[in-house]
């Protein structure tokens, strides 16, 4: 013990063991410890427990970003020729990822509308794994109904994955309405500074993988590769949880053990330390985004020059009430407007601002702009950009935490200059 209050970096790549007998009990998961940095480290182990208490949920597993949380989340459920029942509306990068990166396995996707209920039940057959949303999605700021989704996925025996990256676990925590597994990337609002790409891994530990081994035999039937392990079995129950109550951790476990393993997506400790930090201060910087992000919404509703805002914190907004629902806190810093100036004024604007940042990315305590339809979105169809909220007028902000006086002059000066 050193008394260092802020968590130590543990700057290594592996660990020495005790003995023979324990290295043997690490690699056959009889016990738990720290074998080597690309399966797990003190400093991402600090930050996974930190992250799955702010879930709610049993387990994490740090990656190193949200796009490498998502496929080892799918890794351990899919297989050549299953599909995913996902939203349409989606961060531009994970439909594409969904549509072409993950074809190369054999995954197929079905997109469906996020407020087509009934029509995430109707997507189902024989061969669907999963149900994917987002909690809040990226860029259009719409609320995905995560209960009534939630009651799909349970009656048809399958694992509900929601990434929650736009809400952060502050605002919203998907697991308390009947998500089975949440991924983020810390990247964004958690790590809040810009500095570090990371992703998280949230297992609810609420989810029976062995009342459907059919679906999915990496969970629930014996692994050869760990000396016939089942997964679903040997981590089901769990003693970790508050005064040593059994909690399930197997699908956290699993994806660690295997996929993680393999496909070698591994944060790294220095990275987990700045998201460290960074978490300290989420409840207070989100409190400031969503306030600012009110203000500026507000702000651009009556502007002349704005056709309409999408943002669920605006009392006209469609999903208002579903955002006091799953969002109480506030509707998070992300929205999107149009312009009445279409593709070419979007264009003007992220040009003429000088507070804003033009970049690819949310969650800064700067704030961001990007006309999403010539660059996140850009390789969509004009129907999928519509489809994805990312129309050609569209303009997405990630309100900062800067004095909102300022951030409203200077998209004032960039509208006039259009």
């Amino acid at each position: 013990m050193t008394g260092s209050r802020a968590q130590p970096i543990h700057q290594t790549t592996s660990f020495v063991f005790k003995n023979a007998e324990h290295a043997a009990n690490l690699f056959a998961l009889k016990e738990f410890g720290n074998i080597y940095t690309r399966l797990g480290n003190p400093t991402t182990g600090a930050l996974e427990e930190r992250i799955a208490n702010l879930e709610g949920g049993t387990m994490g597993v740090a990656t190193a970003s949200g796009h490498a949380a998502q496929l080892l989340a799918f890794h351990a459920l899919m297989s050549p020729g299953t599909n995913i029942v996902a939203a349409r509306q989606l961060y531009g990068g994970s439909i594409n990822q969904l549509s072409h990166g993950f074809k190369k396995f054999g995954w197929e996707v079905k997109f469906v509308d996020i407020d087509d209920v009934e029509g995430f039940e109707a997507a189902i057959d024989d061969k669907t794994r999963l149900i994917f949303t987002e909690s809040l999605a990226n860029p259009g700021g719409l609320v995905t109904d995560i209960a009534a989704v939630a009651k799909i996925a349970k009656r048809h025996g399958l694992p509900f994955i929601v990434d929650n990256t736009m809400a952060s676990p502050y605002l919203c925590r998907p697991l308390e309405h009947g998500a089975n597994i949440v991924v983020e990337s810390l990247t964004k609002f958690v790590g809040g500074h810009g500095n570090s790409i990371g992703g998280m891994l949230v297992d609810g530990g609420n989810f029976d993988w062995m009342a459907h081994r059919d679906k999915f035999p990496t969970m629930a039937t014996p692994q050869s590769f760990y000396n016939d392990m089942v997964f679903g079995e040997a981590f089901g129950a769990v003693p970790l949880g508050p005064d040593g109550a059994n909690v399930n951790i197997a699908f956290a476990i699993a994806t660690r053990a295997f996929s993680l393993r393999d496909l070698g997506a591994a944060m790294s400790p220095m990275n987990a330390f700045l998201i460290m930090t960074g978490c300290e201060t989420l409840p207070l910087r989100m409190d400031r985004h969503c306030a600012n992000a009110l203000a500026v919404a507000e702000h651009l509703s009556s502007h002349e020059k704005v056709g309409w805002v999408r943002y669920a914190g605006l009392k006209g907004d469609p999903h208002y009430s579903r955002a006091q629902t799953y969002m109480p806190k506030g509707a998070g810093a992300v929205f999107t407007f149009g312009l009445k100036g279409g593709h070419a004024a979007g264009v003007k604007l992220v040009e003429s601002v000088k507070l804003f940042s033009h970049l690819a990315n949310i969650g800064d305590t700067r704030s961001l702009i990007i006309h999403p339809a010539s660059t996140t979105h850009s390789q969509l169809t004009d129907a999928q950009k519509v489809a994805a909220g990312a129309a050609p007028d569209t303009v997405r902000l990630s309100v900062g935490i800067e004095d909102v006086a300022d951030i409203i002059a200077d998209l004032d000066q960039a509208l006039a200059a259009l």
